[in-house]
């Protein structure tokens, strides 16, 4: 059960949170309940109802039978929040909910936006790597009107008509490489780049676009290396040193401030990188092909840049916004917490609450 473990090991109290537009939550919350420890259990002080549809009071005969089957307070039963799908995701579950190309069935292509969001004039296509890591850094992307972003299945193709393909960051680069070459994507991506069309990298990506990665350590996997992708003159070599921290910049190409922060394994060299794509912290940052139309960096969270996410569409040809996607995200959290104080019983979960227990080791 997700945060049992930190919760022990802090010692302090647990709510249990179903999430009831799933389907099932009175299981889920009675049979999470039943199997349990007894440690455990003794460390529940109550459960909430999220996500729930409609009139909470519907719900009056689920908190009845939640309580006799488990003697657990509930703490409130949440609507569904419209906005939340603005707000970055915890983790790669969901993708499912984001615009994806779905697996093709007797040939054609389509592609599908959730929510009925309307399609953009410029295609932003993602492919779905396995090991997919810090996608949010293009949910700015995805709230920008003048944008339509897809996340591309395995056993698809990556589209034709997209003005940018993006190369996600990863957690595993190599074996990522490997996936993306069995989907035919590496033909797909320098199809694209034939017919003048952009190609980016973020972390992992930028570095599949090299010409070779190396992880003579197996830093991320099985030791060994593999051919990268040709398409900026780099190479990299996965180490034992992360650089880890928050950075701040501009856009090489027009001056547009940008932040965000780096988190990656290796050493990227090579020849490119005497055209950088950022300079962050006053030295360069990533690497810029001749032409301009493909790119790398391994700064996460750029796009979040009012400045920079601005001029770098304009440069693909999308249509002025005025999106300030900060500011909105903060927007979003002050609604959101003020729809959690109407519709939980603060008093008590503040009651049940305890300060964490401070070890030596903190």
């Amino acid at each position: 059960i997700a945060n049992m473990g930190f919760a022990e090991a802090a010692d302090v109290p647990v709510a249990l949170v179903g999430d009831i537009d799933r389907g099932g939550v009175i299981a889920q919350l009675v049979g999470t309940h039943a199997l349990l420890s007894a440690a455990e259990r003794a460390r529940l002080a109550g459960y909430i109802v999220n996500k729930f549809r409609g009139d909470v009071r519907l719900f009056d005969g689920g908190v009845t039978a939640i309580a006799e089957r488990t003697d657990l307070r509930c703490f409130g039963v949440v609507p569904w929040f419209q906005a939340a799908h603005l707000l970055p995701a915890e983790d790669s579950m969901a993708l499912t909910s984001v615009a994806l190309l779905p697996r093709v069935h007797g040939g054609g292509e389509s592609a599908q936006r959730s929510g009925g969001g309307r399609r953009g004039p410029i295609r932003i296509a993602v492919p779905l790597l396995p090991h997919i890591a810090n996608f949010d850094d293009l949910d700015p992307l995805r709230a920008e009107p003048s944008v339509e972003l897809v996340f591309v299945r395995a056993g698809n193709p990556l589209p034709g008509d997209g003005a940018l393909i993006i190369l996600p960051g990863s957690k595993a680069t190599l074996a990522d490489l490997a996936a993306l070459r069995r989907e035919g994507w590496d033909i797909d991506i320098l199809a694209h780049r034939r017919r003048g069309g952009h190609v980016l990298g973020i972390c992992g990506g930028y570095q599949m676009l090299g010409h070779r990665i190396a992880d003579p350590d197996g830093r991320e996997g099985p030791a060994g290396s593999a051919a990268g992708l040709g398409l900026l003159d780099i190479d990299t070599v996965l180490g034992d040193r992360k650089r880890l921290g928050l950075v701040s910049g501009v856009d090489a190409a027009g001056g547009a401030r940008v932040g965000g922060y780096e988190m990656h394994l290796g050493v990227t060299t090579g020849a490119g990188l005497s055209r950088p794509m950022l300079r962050v912290q006053d030295r360069p940052e990533g690497a810029v092909s001749a032409d301009a139309k493909v790119a790398g960096c391994y700064l996460h969270g750029l796009f979040a840049s009012d400045a920079f996410r601005r001029a770098f569409l304009a440069r693909l040809g999308a249509a002025p916004s005025s999106l300030a996607y900060e500011a909105m995200i903060d927007d979003t959290l002050d609604r959101l917490a003020d729809h959690f104080e109407t519709s939980l019983d603060l008093d008590a979960i503040f009651a049940a609450a305890r300060p964490p227990r401070l070890t030596k080791a903190a």
